[in-house]
């Protein structure tokens, strides 16, 4: 067998064997990951491990261990976010945590405008390379820290946090419009949970919290002190 072959191959059986078993059951998702070559996105040495129920690590050849900013989320977690947060053609997305431009390169496919902010400057260079290389041209990539950034685009219609936080920020809500959905993974280890924030109006927001899971920590997001009197 080939290794393109073995790479369609383990891309059947991601989507087969641990994406549909983790409810991820939309045809328009499944097809999405189905014909985006996750391969392209990882570090070269890691290539044949694209597929593989586990996080990848970006930063020194795929080399280091799986730090806060530096590594893709495994692909399930991926999947369901992006079901999760129903993307619509006609939407603007604000992505935080570009690393190599895998999840913005989903998110470009199914809306109209995507931003994504990458702290790392080398990891924003591969993000964009990445994206270029792979036809996606509605994706911007900018080196922002995304606790900080302050965007005159805003408000979007969809926010992804791709990477864990210990609480969403009053400031990121702030950029949701009326309608709009933020996603992020939220709670500290060993137990985190998947939260989708829908704003309902100006002033009201609504959180549900549908399974738990485990990421890294996005850099320079605020957590409440541990130390105790």
């Amino acid at each position: 067998m080939t290794a393109i072959a073995n790479l369609e191959q383990a891309r059947f059986n991601m989507i087969e064997q641990q994406i549909r078993p983790w409810e991820v059951l939309d045809p328009t998702v499944l097809h999405l990951l189905a014909v985006t070559r996750r391969e392209d996105f990882v570090p070269a040495a890691l290539k044949a491990m694209a597929c593989v129920d586990m996080e990848i690590p970006l930063q020194n050849g795929g080399k280091s261990a799986s730090t806060a900013g530096q590594c893709m989320l495994a692909p399930k977690v991926e999947a369901r976010m992006l079901q999760e947060l129903h993307v619509q053609k006609h939407e603007r997305v604000l992505e935080i945590g570009a690393g190599s431009g895998y999840m913005a390169s989903l998110l470009g496919h199914r809306a109209q405008q995507v931003i994504s902010l990458e702290i790392d400057p080398t990891l924003c260079e591969l993000a964009r390379s990445n994206l270029k290389k792979s036809g996606v041209y509605n994706v911007e990539v900018r080196h922002a820290d995304g606790a900080t950034a302050e965007l005159s685009e805003g408000p979007f219609d969809v926010i992804l946090l791709s990477g864990s936080v210990d609480h969403v920020p009053a400031s990121l809500l702030a950029q949701l419009k009326v309608g709009g959905r933020l996603g992020a993974i939220v709670g500290d280890e060993p137990m985190m949970r998947a939260t989708f924030i829908t704003r309902v109006d100006a002033s009201a927001i609504s959180t549900v919290q549908p399974w738990d899971t485990v990421a890294p920590r996005l850099l320079n997001f605020p957590h409440p002190s541990r130390f105790t009197f």
